[in-house]
């Protein structure tokens, strides 16, 4: 059995003034398998999670209960649906009377019942008494149903580790460890009264308790009477304490299967002081043997926030392949980390995003199977901080990247715009000439009536060439096309690639000119510090030709763009270029920078 879906009306920032069955502020689809969450800090990731645990509860026997912040603003009733489907015969017994039908059609055109458990949690509140109504959670095919039993809802348990989690404190022996309670519930120890490791117990404690009296197993005196020395000791301070005839007794504690597994650590082989990602590695180790053990008919779901926590890069990226390969326990995942969304297979990601959901597996988004192959190996770690920004911005190339940064920080210092793309959150993803629509999709989605918000501007070249290369005789000549060609060549591929580009949130900002780099040295802004920066990079050129030569470079692929841009992007920080309002050269960088940070 599985979370097929979660429903969330009024909780947390998932919430809104009306209060409809039919139609609650959030309704998720989950995998079968891995499902991660990811998105910029407050987006709604963690009240996911903490939805299902709330309901669920864990099989660490933390104390959770509905806090008045769990409340949607001011709303007084909220509510947590879970939808179970997939349910095995032995899982299905123990929900029984809350078990409902649905009917499938095979591939043969054969109609079969298949069971599914829906449980709800509907809390009440009185804000002005400051009174939460104690609530059962219930089950059933209906908006009530009725109320579990505590063995049924023993079945529901799942699996958290929390945010910053101290693995080094469960793993060392002590009362309730994490440890001890995932070994006491394994097949290894269900036989608690026979087995072998309790008569190892005895024997050891016995032991201790002999040592104690100054003998050996056998009875017989040893040479070491230090222990039995001590214990004389304490005994006669006992007495005094108005403690007649009581004798002590050492031991190293019950003996019962509890207590020992109690009194076990784990550790790593040759490793006498692990650092914490070692130790979080084995902790989330031994959370996957509690999972995955054999004798267990319930719920395995594991939850986990910030899974890179304490996690270097590679480490991430060992970790998630493994837990992508989980094939009979369901995981829902949390993270902040690119290294680890570029591990990710995209249909397994949801993306969180300003109070919404959006699942980017097949049918949810406008990607088709090619995509997502090919995403699958160009989305690398640098492209994956599209998942964690407030608005993106895809450039072709080097010089893009490089320029826009320095461009949008003069724009600021100008009073242009009142923020740098770094403090509006966004990230600019250079694609390499590869094909922007691949990535665009990410954000499109096949339903209009759940749009992303977070914008997207595509910044590209319009391509179209202003000289032609004509060879006459054993000579290249280049020579400049008429202003009307021109003009009606750009216009013609600019609407060309704007219908293909332009989609829902997502936006092209084409340049008006041949290439960035000509649009730059019509810029007025930029004319004179450009021709400069090319004489510069290129020292051989007849800088009183600076657009043919320009021109030259262009169509021989010789022109030094990454270094142009630098050095642009240099005098920009050095405040040495002065960006001028209407300056229609470069109007589709500003333009794309004020959309991405709504200005």
């Amino acid at each position: 059995m599985y979370i097929s879906n979660l429903k969330l009306w009024n909780f947390r920032k998932f919430g809104g003034n009306d209060f409809d069955l039919e139609k609650p502020h959030l309704n998720l689809n989950f995998n079968k398998g891995l499902n991660v969450l990811i998105g910029e800090n407050d987006s709604g990731k963690s009240a996911i999670l903490d939805a299902i645990k709330l309901v669920l509860k864990t099989h660490s026997y933390e104390w959770i209960k509905v806090q008045h912040e769990d409340f949607y603003n001011d709303s007084e009733r909220l509510r947590i649906e879970i939808l179970f489907k997939d349910l095995k015969d032995e899982e299905a017994a123990h929900f029984i009377e809350w078990l409902s039908e649905e009917t499938y059609e095979t591939e043969d055109g054969i109609l079969i019942n298949k069971p599914y458990l829906k449980i709800n949690y509907d809390i009440s509140r009185k804000i002005i008494d400051e009174y939460i109504a104690p609530t059962d959670i219930t089950g059933g095919s209906g908006n009530i149903g009725n109320p579990l039993t505590a063995e049924a809802r023993e079945y529901l348990k799942t699996t958290y580790l929390k945010p910053l989690r101290d693995a080094k404190s469960e793993l060392i022996p002590k009362r309730n460890s994490r440890l001890a309670q995932i070994l006491q519930s394994h097949e290894t120890f269900i036989n608690d009264e026979e087995h072998l490791l309790l008569s190892h117990f005895i024997k050891f404690n016995l032991d201790v308790e002999n040592y104690f009296n100054g003998k050996d197993s056998e009875g017989n005196t040893i040479e070491d009477q230090n222990g039995l020395k001590l214990k004389e000791k304490l005994n006669k301070l006992v007495s005094s304490f108005n403690f007649d005839n009581m004798e002590t007794k050492f031991s190293v504690g019950s003996n019962s299967l509890k207590s020992i597994l109690e009194t076990l650590g784990l550790n790593i082989v040759n490793e006498t002081n692990p650092g914490l990602g070692t130790l979080n590695r084995l902790f989330m180790a031994t959370e996957l043997l509690h999972l995955n053990k054999n004798d267990w008919s319930g719920l395995r779901l594991g939850l986990i926030e910030e899974l890179e926590a304490h996690l270097h890069p590679q480490a991430q990226m060992r970790v998630i392949e493994s837990l992508q390969n989980e094939k009979e326990i369901q995981l829902i995942l949390t993270t902040h980390s690119p290294n680890i969304c570029s591990k990710i297979k995209l249909e397994n990601l949801i993306l969180c995003d300003s109070g919404k959901v959006f699942s980017l597996a097949p049918g949810c988004t406008k990607l088709n199977k090619k995509d997502y192959i090919f995403l699958e190996k160009f989305l690398d770690v640098t492209k994956s901080n599209l998942f964690f920004s407030k608005g993106v911005i895809f450039v072709e190339g080097w010089a893009e990247e490089i320029l826009l940064p320095s461009l949008a920080a003069a724009m600021k210092k100008q009073r242009i715009i009142n923020k740098t793309l770094t403090e509006a959150g966004i990230s600019i993803v250079n694609i390499g000439n590869i094909g922007f629509t691949h990535y665009s999709k990410i954000f499109l989605r096949k339903n209009k009536n759940e749009l992303i918000n977070t914008p997207v501007a595509i910044i590209t070249d319009s391509d179209v060439k202003r000289y032609k290369k004509i060879k006459d005789k054993d000579t290249d000549n280049y020579i400049k096309i008429s202003d009307d060609e021109y003009k009606e060549k750009t216009k013609e591929k600019i609407a060309e690639l704007s219908k293909i580009l332009n989609d829902q949130n997502v936006k092209s900002f084409i340049a008006p000119e041949w290439t960035l780099e000509y649009s730059l040295f019509n810029s007025t802004s930029f004319k004179k510090e450009f021709c400069n920066t090319l004489k510069e990079v290129h020292p051989k050129i007849d800088i009183n030709k600076a657009e043919k030569e320009l021109a030259k470079k262009l169509i021989k692929s010789s022109l030094k763009k990454t270094e142009i841009a630098y050095i642009l992007a240099q005098k920009l920080d050095e405040e040495t270029i002065t960006i001028e309002k209407d300056d229609v050269s470069i109007k589709y960088l500003t333009e794309a920078i004020r959309y991405v940070i709504n200005d």
